[in-house]
């Protein structure tokens, strides 16, 4: 059996941060401070640009490069990044004071589709021109800002699919057939011995991109799997919801 709901679509997750190493190893390690606003970029028809600001929150100059790239996801939500040049920006480049910021003015070179086009443009932190001292490790931050390409007409479809038990490990997929992404905010894995509740799990959700889908999987607690009669998948979309049972009369235990 398959569940299916149409939701509104949605803006996402805020942007990913990515701590990366410079400098010798030592016992103390420090972190620069900058954000990125706003966290997501969405053009459309009318609109084929749009600012970024860039602002340096520290005590010290810093420098930054920016790059694009065409973005996917995995089934196991792993970011699948391209080279393109659909999306161009100005400056590349940025050095900036403390307490200083920058905008930067992101366009598309592509046209808009019947499914929603997806991108991430990168802010990446630069070595200081300085070295840094022998007694600290410098932690250089690299932050990807979602750009989303909007098609004239906006649907997300989730679908819950495959939702099956292996030994003590529940898997099931979550689809998107419409034609922009969602995110979902809350995913519940329950074990259900007839109305009540014997366990329950939440999931990590992420990004469904348009025409995507995410695979996921949860271990059955062995203290209670005799117990279950029913697994049942609880999903939370914008203000939807969105729900699969899988029967286990005779309990969810291995094998």
């Amino acid at each position: 059996m398959i569940s299916m709901l149409k939701v509104s679509s949605c803006a996402g997750a805020a942007a990913l941060a990515v701590c990366l190493l410079a400098g010798p190893l030592a016992s103390q390690a420090s972190a620069s401070s900058f954000n990125v606003n706003p966290t997501q970029v969405f053009l459309t028809a009318k609109d084929t640009s749009a600012l970024i600001t860039v602002r340096n929150e520290s005590e010290e100059t810093l420098r930054f490069q920016l790059t694009a790239f065409a973005w996917d996801q995995s089934a196991s939500g792993e970011l699948m990044l391209a080279p393109t040049q659909d999306i161009v920006f100005y400056p590349a480049l940025i050095t900036l004071a403390p307490k200083e910021e920058r905008k930067v003015r992101v366009g598309r070179t592509t046209a808009t589709g019947d499914k929603e086009k997806t991108y991430r443009i990168f802010v990446e932190e630069m070595p200081p021109l300085e070295e840094a001292g022998a007694n600290g490790v410098r932690m250089l931050t690299k932050m990807g800002i979602p750009i989303f390409v909007r098609p004239g007409k906006e649907t997300a479809t989730a679908t819950i699919s495959a939702l099956e038990r292996k030994g003590d490990v529940v898997k099931f997929s979550l689809s998107n057939g419409g034609t922009v992404h969602f995110v979902p905010q809350q995913i519940t894995l329950k074990g259900m011995a007839g109305s009540n509740t014997v366990f329950e799990q939440k999931l990590d959700g992420w990004y469904v991109l348009a025409g995507g889908h995410r695979d996921f999987q949860a271990a059955i607690p062995k203290d209670t799997c005799a117990k279950v009669t029913s697994l049942l998948v609880e999903i939370a979309i914008s203000s939807s919801r969105l729900n699969e049972t899988l029967d286990t009369p005779s309990g969810a235990c291995m094998p």
